[in-house]
């Protein structure tokens, strides 16, 4: 009886006495075993318990993220292709899989991603922890068409780990203005709202006195201000990007914001969607974020690992 510490149930006697310093025997005593099964998705043999108090039987899976999942073998096969450039059509058809399968899987693994990601980020909120130095610049993409384009505000530390991200919705600029606002009416510039809930996210993660490096777009240093009044904020001119970043890594000897924008180029490089010249699009901001977010966790947690 080992394997497990009392029914998972909240609503159970049994959960209640295991969550407090009772004896071992009198709360095994409601809990017998109920032998097993064998689980397809992933060809495991799980355990299986009763509880003498609410007369259900629960598992080694009940309470697990990938409960009932009948497809839990395909997680990480697709996180992985999800990560490396791959589009989620494509992903379905190497895994063999319905698209709508693979949009299901998006959203659940970029929630357990985003549990990493904050796991991550409680680790720098340690007294002596916090990020002393760090960059930060806005990349776009759109939503369908050009003509909705959006932002994704990147922060990053010194060491290219990715502290968070935050998807905005912009208004098109230059040529593309007029017929933006003539097919689809007008367009609210969200950036700002979210450049401010990023940084105030990680308030805790990024030292009051750290130094702040980015370009010179002139919406930065007030807000930045505002969040962290005792920070040190220097800019850079924007050079002219080299071909082979597609646009993000730039073409000079020396790159003061290179840890920026070299995660900025892997961004591209890994995320179909991102591609400089692709024709997969997003039509809902939410997946962008749930796909940026998937990669953000892997490229800490696999590629700086």
């Amino acid at each position: 009886m080992g394997m497990t510490k009392g029914c998972p149930r909240k609503d159970c006697q049994s959960w209640q006495m295991s969550t407090k310093t009772d004896a071992l025997s009198s709360r095994f005593e409601r809990i017998r075993s109920l032998g097993s099964y064998y689980r397809k998705s992933d060809s495991r043999w799980v355990l299986r318990w009763w509880c003498g108090d609410c007369k259900r039987s629960f598992s080694q899976a009940t309470g697990t993220p990938c409960f009932r999942q009948h497809k839990r073998r395909v997680n990480q096969p697709l996180l992985r292709l999800l990560c490396s450039g791959v589009s989620m059509r494509r992903a379905s058809r190497l895994l063999n899989i319905h698209r709508v399968t693979t949009a299901r899987k998006l959203a659940f693994l970029a929630d357990e991603a985003r549990r990493s990601q904050q796991a991550l980020l409680d680790s720098y909120r340690q007294p002596g922890c916090q990020v002393v130095h760090v960059q930060f610049d806005d990349m776009e993409s759109f939503e369908h068409t050009k003509y909705k384009p959006l932002s994704i505000t990147l922060v990053v530390t010194k060491q290219r780990v990715i502290l968070g991200s935050v998807v905005s919705q912009m208004a098109a600029k230059g040529l593309l203005s007029s017929i933006s606002i003539k097919k689809y009416g007008y367009r609210p510039d969200r950036r700002r709202k979210g450049f401010r809930l990023l940084f105030t996210r990680l308030e805790k993660v990024i030292h009051q006195a750290a130094l702040f490096e980015s370009d010179q777009n002139p919406t930065y240093p007030k807000t930045l201000k505002e969040i962290f009044p005792n920070s040190r904020h220097l800019t850079t001119k924007g050079q002219r990007g080299c071909i082979v970043g597609q646009g993000e890594l730039k073409k000079i000897a020396w790159d003061p914001l290179f840890s920026l924008n070299h995660t900025a180029a892997m961004f591209r490089a890994n995320i179909n969607r991102l591609f400089r010249q692709t024709w997969c699009t997003t039509k809902k901001p939410t997946a962008l974020q749930d796909h940026i977010d998937l990669y953000t966790d892997y490229h800490n947690r696999t590629l700086l690992g």
